[in-house]
Protein backbone atom coordinates (compact mmCIF):
# COMPACT_ATOMS: atom_id res chain seq x y z
CA UNK A 1 0.00 0.00 0.00
CA UNK A 2 1.10 3.66 -0.54
CA UNK A 3 1.92 5.80 2.21
CA UNK A 4 1.98 9.14 1.79
CA UNK A 5 4.17 10.42 4.69
CA UNK A 6 6.66 8.10 7.12
CA UNK A 7 8.67 8.59 9.87
CA UNK A 8 11.70 6.94 10.44
CA UNK A 9 13.39 8.54 14.34
CA UNK A 10 16.16 6.85 16.46
CA UNK A 11 18.44 6.86 13.41
CA UNK A 12 22.14 7.14 12.87
CA UNK A 13 21.75 9.00 9.39
CA UNK A 14 24.61 8.61 7.12
CA UNK A 15 24.39 11.93 5.23
CA UNK A 16 26.56 13.97 2.66
CA UNK A 17 28.72 15.32 5.19
CA UNK A 18 28.70 13.12 8.66
CA UNK A 19 26.47 10.71 10.66
CA UNK A 20 23.71 12.16 12.65
CA UNK A 21 23.29 10.31 15.82
CA UNK A 22 20.07 9.66 16.96
CA UNK A 23 18.56 11.37 14.26
CA UNK A 24 14.88 11.92 12.85
CA UNK A 25 13.79 11.12 8.94
CA UNK A 26 10.69 12.62 7.78
CA UNK A 27 9.42 11.16 4.02
CA UNK A 28 6.15 12.81 2.30
CA UNK A 29 4.84 12.25 -0.87
CA UNK A 30 8.04 10.17 -1.97
CA UNK A 31 10.28 12.90 -0.98
CA UNK A 32 12.63 13.62 1.67
CA UNK A 33 10.51 16.32 3.31
CA UNK A 34 13.21 16.99 6.27
CA UNK A 35 16.33 15.65 8.44
CA UNK A 36 16.61 16.62 12.28
CA UNK A 37 18.90 15.98 14.51
CA UNK A 38 17.11 15.56 17.20
CA UNK A 39 13.62 14.00 17.55
CA UNK A 40 10.66 15.90 16.48
CA UNK A 41 7.19 15.84 17.06
CA UNK A 42 5.37 15.06 12.95
CA UNK A 43 2.41 13.52 12.84
CA UNK A 44 3.00 10.73 10.16
CA UNK A 45 0.82 7.59 8.89
CA UNK A 46 3.43 5.49 9.00
CA UNK A 47 6.53 5.68 11.68
CA UNK A 48 9.71 3.51 11.82
CA UNK A 49 11.85 2.93 15.10
CA UNK A 50 15.13 2.66 13.94
CA UNK A 51 16.38 1.37 16.83
CA UNK A 52 19.70 3.37 16.53
CA UNK A 53 20.32 1.54 13.29
CA UNK A 54 22.42 3.57 10.36
CA UNK A 55 19.96 5.18 7.62
CA UNK A 56 21.65 5.38 4.54
CA UNK A 57 20.35 6.58 0.81
CA UNK A 58 19.80 3.31 -0.88
CA UNK A 59 21.77 1.80 -2.95
CA UNK A 60 22.89 2.38 -6.33
CA UNK A 61 23.73 -0.32 -8.50
CA UNK A 62 24.95 1.11 -12.37
CA UNK A 63 25.97 -2.63 -13.43
CA UNK A 64 23.62 -5.68 -12.80
CA UNK A 65 22.65 -8.69 -15.23
CA UNK A 66 20.47 -10.62 -13.10
CA UNK A 67 19.45 -12.07 -9.75
CA UNK A 68 16.59 -14.69 -8.65
CA UNK A 69 17.09 -17.45 -11.47
CA UNK A 70 16.69 -14.69 -14.12
CA UNK A 71 18.66 -12.44 -16.35
CA UNK A 72 17.71 -9.37 -18.12
CA UNK A 73 18.48 -11.24 -21.47
CA UNK A 74 15.88 -13.61 -21.13
CA UNK A 75 13.32 -11.04 -22.48
CA UNK A 76 10.44 -11.57 -20.21
CA UNK A 77 8.86 -9.15 -18.07
CA UNK A 78 9.12 -11.39 -14.81
CA UNK A 79 12.62 -11.59 -15.24
CA UNK A 80 13.04 -7.76 -15.08
CA UNK A 81 10.67 -7.50 -11.95
CA UNK A 82 12.07 -10.33 -10.41
CA UNK A 83 15.97 -9.24 -10.56
CA UNK A 84 14.24 -5.78 -9.15
CA UNK A 85 12.58 -7.88 -6.47
CA UNK A 86 15.30 -9.56 -5.09
CA UNK A 87 18.09 -6.66 -5.24
CA UNK A 88 15.68 -4.64 -3.37
CA UNK A 89 16.18 -7.34 -0.50
CA UNK A 90 19.66 -6.11 -0.36
CA UNK A 91 19.21 -2.61 -0.16
CA UNK A 92 19.52 -1.78 -3.92
CA UNK A 93 16.96 1.02 -4.71
CA UNK A 94 17.85 1.56 -8.54
CA UNK A 95 19.63 0.26 -10.72
CA UNK A 96 20.91 0.14 -14.60
CA UNK A 97 19.69 -3.15 -16.07
CA UNK A 98 22.39 -4.63 -18.17
CA UNK A 99 22.99 -6.60 -21.59
CA UNK A 100 25.30 -8.60 -23.19
CA UNK A 101 26.68 -8.93 -26.88
CA UNK A 102 24.05 -10.83 -28.33
CA UNK A 103 22.02 -10.43 -31.92
CA UNK A 104 20.35 -7.15 -32.42
CA UNK A 105 17.16 -8.57 -32.48
CA UNK A 106 17.09 -10.35 -29.06
CA UNK A 107 18.83 -6.27 -27.68
CA UNK A 108 15.92 -4.44 -29.41
CA UNK A 109 13.39 -6.81 -27.59
CA UNK A 110 15.00 -6.02 -24.33
CA UNK A 111 14.90 -2.27 -24.81
CA UNK A 112 11.09 -2.92 -25.23
CA UNK A 113 10.56 -4.89 -22.43
CA UNK A 114 12.12 -2.48 -20.02
CA UNK A 115 9.87 0.26 -21.22
CA UNK A 116 7.07 -2.46 -20.35
CA UNK A 117 8.01 -3.60 -17.41
CA UNK A 118 9.06 0.42 -16.32
CA UNK A 119 4.83 0.55 -15.39
CA UNK A 120 4.77 -2.93 -13.76
CA UNK A 121 7.40 -2.55 -11.32
CA UNK A 122 6.45 -1.34 -7.85
CA UNK A 123 7.72 -4.10 -5.91
CA UNK A 124 11.20 -3.67 -6.39
CA UNK A 125 14.00 -1.43 -6.87
CA UNK A 126 13.30 1.29 -9.94
CA UNK A 127 15.51 1.24 -13.44
CA UNK A 128 17.34 4.13 -13.99
CA UNK A 129 18.22 3.45 -17.74
CA UNK A 130 19.70 1.11 -19.85
CA UNK A 131 23.58 0.05 -19.79
CA UNK A 132 24.02 -1.87 -22.87
CA UNK A 133 27.73 -4.37 -22.59
CA UNK A 134 29.15 -4.66 -26.30
CA UNK A 135 29.16 -5.75 -28.58
CA UNK A 136 32.05 -3.27 -29.68
CA UNK A 137 34.73 -5.30 -27.70
CA UNK A 138 38.66 -6.36 -28.26
CA UNK A 139 37.94 -10.11 -28.78
CA UNK A 140 41.15 -10.66 -26.84
CA UNK A 141 39.76 -8.95 -23.95
CA UNK A 142 36.28 -10.74 -24.09
CA UNK A 143 36.18 -12.56 -21.00
CA UNK A 144 33.02 -14.53 -20.34
CA UNK A 145 31.03 -12.32 -23.75
CA UNK A 146 30.20 -14.40 -26.43
CA UNK A 147 32.60 -13.97 -29.39
CA UNK A 148 29.94 -15.22 -32.44
CA UNK A 149 28.72 -11.78 -31.58
CA UNK A 150 31.74 -9.64 -31.14
CA UNK A 151 32.27 -7.14 -33.66
CA UNK A 152 33.84 -3.40 -34.83
CA UNK A 153 31.43 -0.22 -33.89
CA UNK A 154 28.96 -0.04 -37.06
CA UNK A 155 27.51 3.42 -37.32
CA UNK A 156 24.20 2.45 -39.26
CA UNK A 157 23.62 -0.28 -36.17
CA UNK A 158 24.15 1.89 -33.56
CA UNK A 159 22.50 5.05 -34.45
CA UNK A 160 19.15 2.42 -35.45
CA UNK A 161 19.13 1.33 -32.11
CA UNK A 162 19.56 4.72 -30.17
CA UNK A 163 16.71 5.74 -32.34
CA UNK A 164 14.30 3.42 -31.35
CA UNK A 165 15.01 3.63 -27.77
CA UNK A 166 14.89 6.61 -25.07
CA UNK A 167 15.97 4.27 -21.50
CA UNK A 168 19.94 3.55 -23.31
CA UNK A 169 21.73 5.67 -20.40
CA UNK A 170 25.31 3.99 -20.99
CA UNK A 171 26.91 2.07 -23.49
CA UNK A 172 30.48 -0.06 -22.73
CA UNK A 173 33.17 -0.53 -25.52
CA UNK A 174 36.07 -0.91 -26.44
CA UNK A 175 37.91 2.05 -27.08
CA UNK A 176 40.60 1.45 -29.62
CA UNK A 177 38.56 0.05 -32.29
CA UNK A 178 38.24 1.20 -35.83
CA UNK A 179 35.26 3.22 -35.23
CA UNK A 180 34.70 3.73 -31.65
CA UNK A 181 36.15 7.85 -31.66
CA UNK A 182 33.07 8.36 -33.80
CA UNK A 183 31.21 5.97 -32.10
CA UNK A 184 31.79 7.75 -28.49
CA UNK A 185 31.29 11.18 -29.88
CA UNK A 186 27.35 10.06 -31.13
CA UNK A 187 26.65 8.78 -27.28
CA UNK A 188 27.92 11.80 -26.28
CA UNK A 189 25.62 13.81 -28.82
CA UNK A 190 22.68 11.71 -27.23
CA UNK A 191 23.59 12.23 -23.79
CA UNK A 192 24.39 8.73 -23.38
CA UNK A 193 28.05 7.43 -21.31
CA UNK A 194 30.00 6.36 -23.18
CA UNK A 195 32.30 3.83 -20.83
CA UNK A 196 35.66 1.92 -21.60
CA UNK A 197 35.36 -2.17 -20.94
CA UNK A 198 36.80 -5.36 -22.27
CA UNK A 199 39.42 -3.42 -24.09
CA UNK A 200 43.28 -3.75 -24.49
CA UNK A 201 43.47 -0.19 -25.38
CA UNK A 202 47.40 1.65 -24.57
CA UNK A 203 47.09 5.23 -23.01
CA UNK A 204 47.45 7.00 -25.72
CA UNK A 205 44.12 5.30 -27.07
CA UNK A 206 42.22 5.74 -24.05
CA UNK A 207 43.33 9.75 -23.77
CA UNK A 208 41.75 9.98 -27.24
CA UNK A 209 38.47 8.47 -26.19
CA UNK A 210 38.88 10.27 -22.70
CA UNK A 211 39.31 13.79 -24.34
CA UNK A 212 35.45 13.08 -26.56
CA UNK A 213 34.21 11.69 -23.71
CA UNK A 214 34.72 8.48 -22.62
CA UNK A 215 34.95 8.92 -18.83
CA UNK A 216 34.04 5.98 -17.38
CA UNK A 217 35.78 2.43 -16.89
CA UNK A 218 33.66 -0.39 -16.47
CA UNK A 219 34.30 -3.12 -14.06
CA UNK A 220 37.89 -2.10 -13.48
CA UNK A 221 40.97 -4.75 -13.78
CA UNK A 222 38.61 -7.26 -15.55
CA UNK A 223 39.44 -7.73 -19.12
CA UNK A 224 41.24 -4.95 -19.76
CA UNK A 225 45.05 -4.14 -20.75
CA UNK A 226 47.73 -3.24 -17.95
CA UNK A 227 51.54 -2.37 -18.97
CA UNK A 228 52.34 -4.46 -21.89
CA UNK A 229 55.65 -4.51 -23.89
CA UNK A 230 55.28 -4.23 -28.04
CA UNK A 231 58.36 -4.36 -30.03
CA UNK A 232 60.41 -3.89 -26.48
CA UNK A 233 58.50 -0.71 -25.83
CA UNK A 234 56.87 -0.76 -22.46
CA UNK A 235 52.71 0.71 -22.82
CA UNK A 236 50.96 1.49 -20.42
CA UNK A 237 47.29 0.11 -20.42
CA UNK A 238 43.82 0.90 -19.51
CA UNK A 239 44.98 0.60 -15.85
CA UNK A 240 47.34 2.95 -15.63
CA UNK A 241 45.19 5.35 -17.71
CA UNK A 242 42.42 5.09 -15.26
CA UNK A 243 44.94 5.85 -12.51
CA UNK A 244 46.45 8.87 -14.14
CA UNK A 245 43.91 10.60 -16.18
CA UNK A 246 41.60 11.90 -12.50
CA UNK A 247 38.65 12.39 -14.35
CA UNK A 248 37.79 9.02 -15.48
CA UNK A 249 35.96 7.13 -12.94
CA UNK A 250 35.88 3.32 -12.47
CA UNK A 251 33.39 0.64 -10.78
CA UNK A 252 34.54 -2.10 -9.46
CA UNK A 253 33.40 -5.62 -8.63
CA UNK A 254 33.60 -5.78 -4.80
CA UNK A 255 32.49 -9.15 -4.07
CA UNK A 256 35.49 -9.92 -2.64
CA UNK A 257 37.04 -12.23 -5.71
CA UNK A 258 36.79 -10.42 -8.42
CA UNK A 259 38.99 -8.00 -7.09
CA UNK A 260 41.21 -9.42 -3.97
CA UNK A 261 41.84 -6.76 -0.73
CA UNK A 262 45.17 -5.23 -1.72
CA UNK A 263 43.53 -4.36 -5.07
CA UNK A 264 40.18 -3.08 -3.29
CA UNK A 265 43.01 -0.62 -1.53
CA UNK A 266 44.73 0.37 -4.10
CA UNK A 267 41.85 1.68 -6.13
CA UNK A 268 40.25 3.03 -3.07
CA UNK A 269 43.87 4.88 -2.14
CA UNK A 270 44.73 6.61 -5.93
CA UNK A 271 40.95 7.06 -7.18
CA UNK A 272 39.32 7.88 -3.84
CA UNK A 273 35.26 7.59 -3.34
CA UNK A 274 34.45 10.35 -5.12
CA UNK A 275 35.51 8.70 -8.44
CA UNK A 276 34.48 5.07 -7.47
CA UNK A 277 31.23 3.02 -7.90
CA UNK A 278 30.52 -0.38 -6.46
CA UNK A 279 28.85 -2.73 -8.95
CA UNK A 280 27.51 -6.38 -8.63
CA UNK A 281 27.86 -7.14 -11.79
CA UNK A 282 25.23 -9.59 -10.57
CA UNK A 283 24.29 -12.31 -13.19
CA UNK A 284 21.34 -14.71 -12.59
CA UNK A 285 22.83 -16.75 -9.74
CA UNK A 286 22.58 -13.62 -7.28
CA UNK A 287 20.41 -15.03 -4.38
CA UNK A 288 20.73 -18.28 -5.28
CA UNK A 289 22.58 -21.88 -4.34
CA UNK A 290 25.66 -22.52 -6.03
CA UNK A 291 25.76 -24.64 -8.98
CA UNK A 292 25.26 -24.77 -12.18
CA UNK A 293 23.85 -21.69 -13.87
CA UNK A 294 23.72 -20.08 -17.07
CA UNK A 295 25.22 -16.74 -17.93
CA UNK A 296 23.11 -14.28 -20.49
CA UNK A 297 19.68 -15.23 -21.87
CA UNK A 298 18.20 -18.87 -21.71
CA UNK A 299 18.29 -19.00 -25.21
CA UNK A 300 22.31 -18.88 -26.14
CA UNK A 301 23.77 -18.09 -22.68
CA UNK A 302 26.97 -19.77 -21.48
CA UNK A 303 27.13 -22.88 -19.19
CA UNK A 304 28.76 -21.90 -15.73
CA UNK A 305 29.93 -23.18 -12.24
CA UNK A 306 28.72 -21.05 -9.51
CA UNK A 307 31.04 -21.78 -6.15
CA UNK A 308 33.44 -20.25 -3.80
CA UNK A 309 30.38 -16.67 -4.37
CA UNK A 310 31.40 -16.66 -7.75
CA UNK A 311 30.60 -17.88 -11.17
CA UNK A 312 33.35 -19.33 -13.20
CA UNK A 313 33.92 -20.88 -16.86
CA UNK A 314 32.93 -25.02 -16.26
CA UNK A 315 36.84 -25.50 -16.59
CA UNK A 316 36.95 -23.25 -13.48
CA UNK A 317 39.89 -20.95 -15.98
CA UNK A 318 38.16 -17.45 -15.31
CA UNK A 319 35.58 -16.19 -13.99
CA UNK A 320 32.31 -15.68 -15.29
CA UNK A 321 30.02 -13.32 -13.74
CA UNK A 322 29.59 -12.30 -9.75
CA UNK A 323 26.90 -13.26 -8.04
CA UNK A 324 27.40 -10.64 -5.76
CA UNK A 325 24.35 -7.88 -3.83
CA UNK A 326 25.05 -4.88 -2.96
CA UNK A 327 25.04 -4.82 0.65
CA UNK A 328 27.62 -7.48 0.50
CA UNK A 329 29.72 -4.91 -1.27
CA UNK A 330 29.89 -2.18 1.21
CA UNK A 331 30.25 -4.63 4.01
CA UNK A 332 33.55 -6.30 1.76
CA UNK A 333 34.74 -2.42 1.57
CA UNK A 334 34.12 -1.65 5.39
CA UNK A 335 35.85 -5.81 6.19
CA UNK A 336 38.59 -5.85 3.52
CA UNK A 337 39.38 -2.91 2.20
CA UNK A 338 39.29 -1.48 5.83
CA UNK A 339 37.40 1.86 4.32
CA UNK A 340 35.43 3.78 6.54
CA UNK A 341 31.53 3.49 6.67
CA UNK A 342 30.38 6.82 5.09
CA UNK A 343 33.02 6.07 2.21
CA UNK A 344 31.55 2.90 1.50
CA UNK A 345 28.27 4.49 1.20
CA UNK A 346 29.17 7.13 -0.61
CA UNK A 347 30.79 4.64 -3.37
CA UNK A 348 27.21 2.79 -3.30
CA UNK A 349 24.98 5.98 -3.41
CA UNK A 350 26.49 9.12 -4.60
CA UNK A 351 29.52 8.47 -6.83
CA UNK A 352 26.89 6.30 -8.71
CA UNK A 353 24.03 8.38 -8.60
CA UNK A 354 26.51 11.40 -10.08
CA UNK A 355 27.81 9.14 -13.10
CA UNK A 356 24.41 8.25 -14.39
CA UNK A 357 23.71 11.52 -14.11
CA UNK A 358 20.66 11.10 -11.55
CA UNK A 359 22.34 12.94 -8.03
CA UNK A 360 20.22 15.69 -8.78
CA UNK A 361 17.30 13.39 -6.94
CA UNK A 362 19.10 10.41 -5.89
CA UNK A 363 22.49 8.97 -4.17
CA UNK A 364 22.12 11.01 -1.00
CA UNK A 365 19.89 12.04 1.83
CA UNK A 366 18.76 15.84 1.32
CA UNK A 367 15.89 17.03 1.61
CA UNK A 368 13.94 17.29 -1.38
CA UNK A 369 15.60 14.22 -3.21
CA UNK A 370 13.45 11.15 -3.77
CA UNK A 371 13.03 9.16 -0.45
CA UNK A 372 15.09 6.28 -1.42
CA UNK A 373 16.14 4.78 1.85
CA UNK A 374 17.79 1.70 3.09
CA UNK A 375 17.95 0.65 6.82
CA UNK A 376 20.69 -1.39 8.16
CA UNK A 377 22.56 -2.77 10.77
CA UNK A 378 25.97 -2.82 11.89
CA UNK A 379 26.71 -5.58 9.85
CA UNK A 380 25.77 -3.94 6.94
CA UNK A 381 21.92 -6.85 7.12
CA UNK A 382 19.53 -4.75 5.25
CA UNK A 383 16.26 -4.06 7.40
CA UNK A 384 14.21 -2.25 5.31
CA UNK A 385 14.32 -1.10 1.78
CA UNK A 386 12.56 1.78 0.88
CA UNK A 387 11.58 3.53 -2.98
CA UNK A 388 9.98 6.81 -3.07
CA UNK A 389 8.82 6.79 0.39
CA UNK A 390 7.20 2.70 -0.16
CA UNK A 391 8.37 0.43 1.97
CA UNK A 392 9.07 -2.87 0.01
CA UNK A 393 11.30 -4.86 1.76
CA UNK A 394 11.09 -5.22 5.61
CA UNK A 395 13.35 -8.35 7.47
CA UNK A 396 10.63 -8.76 9.58
CA UNK A 397 8.43 -10.07 7.35
CA UNK A 398 10.67 -12.14 5.27
CA UNK A 399 12.36 -13.99 8.14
Amino acid sequence: MSISSLKIYNANIITPNRVINNGTLIVENGKIKLISEVSIDYKTEQEIDAKGNFLSPGFIDIHVHGGAGHDFMDNTIEAYLEIAKLHARYGTTSFTPTTLSCENEDLLKTLELYEQAEKENTAGAEFIGMHIEGPYFSMKERGAQDPRFIRNPDAKEYEDIVKRSSIIKRWSAAPELEGAIEFGRFLKSKGILPAIAHTDAIYEEVLAAYEIGYSHVTHFYSCMSTVSRRNAYRYAGVVESAYLLDGLTVEIIADGIHLPPPLLKLVYKIKGPDKIALVTDAMRAAGMPPGESILGGLKNGLKVLVEDGVAKLPDRSAFAGSVATTDQLVRNMINLAEVPLTDAIKMMTATPAKIMGVDDKKGSLVEGKDADIVLFDEQINILYTIVGGKVIYNSHHHQ
